[in-house]
């Protein structure tokens, strides 16, 4: 959760710092991109979810050549779909991505350079998701957690010399705050791998000339990160074109600026929390079942699932109590965009007791390989509820931007409803994880 905390800090300095030196339609611009990002990089990080459901299971088994076969392949796939795919197909890409979402031609400018090179230097970020997924799954939530705060301090370093300019340093604005996350990404990236070559580390990543395709392994990756894949590519798709309906509004350029500080930056500080309850969730309930203690897998939940709650209820009295402040963090003081983002935090502060149950619930069902089932329940909730309501309200009446956030509400209320009642089915338990992947433990003999 701490790690997540602070990799949602990050995103918050980087639109304080582009709010108070550019404007707000450079939040625009930075929260229309990383939406955008977000659909290809929680595709190819699908593969640390399969990663983390082995990984957890052979910890459990005691098996710890597997975890480090798995985690190996992990990194060589992550690696070539980055470099072959996400790059060069993203760059090229860039500029149609940003006309689909409505984006206006002032923040296209901005939003352009920063995607690009977030597409080009993705790979820094992909690494840092691998290494920490793989690390909490073997049993080791710490080194993540220091990966995540030396993120954060090099990124605001960056930050404050390439977003403002500094000595011989021009001003990049915008896309100084992507080279300065690219470069912060790249340095703990390097770091984390070389912290792998310890004999104390939970995971020992073999050298790049060592490792070789494993193709059995490769589709077992697959096999569990694809539907995970598909999940977190339908949930962004799915802001995606909520950012296309804001950008069909009067005021689009505000609505957008409001959707991008409140949803994608102040939200995190519940989302990012909440993915960390299902990571730690997750990894608890595929030891055990490795470990054949399914009983505790149903322990984990509950207890995951209230941490998170009443985290999402502190974090929601905020947006209730002092929305201005939060706001003003950002530099935010258009009489406009205030009021929109305002009527935003109001509706997430509803909207967060919901979804950070159903991420519980999530990493409860991921854990234990079954990621077919989050999948099918995201497309309803992230995308059928929320963009059908939004297309019923579109045509019945003014449509207007509480429309849509009214819509978020009744997604996340159906994500969480629909997450609850498939793992209180018990089907999980029954799942079966590939033997040569993650063989079976040893049984002690009865005396």
């Amino acid at each position: 959760m701490l790690q997540n905390v602070l990799g949602g800090l990050q995103g918050i300095i980087d639109h304080a710092m582009v709010g108070h030196f550019v404007g707000y339609t450079a939040n625009a611009a930075i929260g229309v991109s990383w939406q955008i990002f977000l659909v290809v990089i929680v595709f190819i990080s699908s593969l640390y979810s399969g990663m983390g459901v082995l990984v957890a299971r052979a910890a459990g088994a005691g098996d710890r050549d597997g975890v480090d076969r798995t985690v190996g392949q992990a990194f060589l796939v992550s690696f070539v779909l980055a470099g072959a795919i996400m790059g060069p197909i993203g760059y090229l890409v860039s500029p149609w991505l940003l006309l689909f979402v409505n984006a206006t031609p002032a923040v296209r400018e901005i939003a352009l350079p920063y995607l690009r090179l977030m597409f080009v230097g993705g790979i820094g970020l992909l690494t840092f998701f691998m290494l920490g997924g793989a690390l909490r799954a073997a049993g080791d939530p710490r080194t993540p957690l220091r990966l995540g705060i030396l993120l954060t301090v090099l990124n605001v370093v960056f930050n404050v010399v390439l977003i403002p300019g500094a000595g011989p340093i021009p001003a990049l604005g915008a896309a100084g705050a992507a080279v300065g996350t690219i470069s912060a990404s790249v340095v703990v990236a390097v770091v984390g791998l070389w912290s792998m070559r310890r004999p104390g580390s939970a995971i020992h990543l073999p050298s790049l000339t060592a490792l070789r395709p494993d193709w059995a392994i490769i589709r077992q990756l697959f096999r569990f990160g694809l539907p995970t894949g598909i999940q977190g590519v339908a949930m962004n798709i799915g802001g995606v074109f909520l950012l296309r309906f804001l950008g069909a509004l009067p005021q689009s350029a505000a609505a957008q600026a409001a959707y991008a500080i409140g949803y994608t930056q102040l939200f995190s500080l519940i989302t990012f929390t909440s993915v960390g309850v299902m990571g730690a969730t997750a990894a608890v309930v595929g030891q055990n079942l490795g470990a054949h203690q399914p009983e505790r897998a149903w322990q984990a939940v509950r207890v995951s699932s209230s941490l998170a709650f009443a985290v999402a209820v502190g974090i929601g009295l905020l947006f209730m109590l002092i929305p201005d402040l939060l706001l003003a963090i950002f530099g935010m003081d258009e009489p406009q965009t205030v009021v929109i983002a305002r009527s935003l935090l109001r509706h997430l502060a509803v909207s967060g007791l919901f979804v950070t149950v159903a991420l519980a619930y999530t990493g409860a069902l991921q854990g234990s390989g079954d990621t077919r089932s989050p999948l099918y329940i995201s497309v309803v909730s992230q995308l059928l509820v929320p963009l059908g309501l939004c297309m019923i309200f579109q045509r019945v009446g003014v449509f207007e931007s509480v429309d849509i956030w009214r819509a978020i509400v009744a997604g996340h209320v159906t994500r969480c409803v629909l997450s609850y009642l498939r793992f209180s089915q018990g089907k999980w338990q029954r799942i079966v994880v590939d033997a040569r992947t993650v063989p079976e433990p040893m049984r002690p003999e009865v005396t």
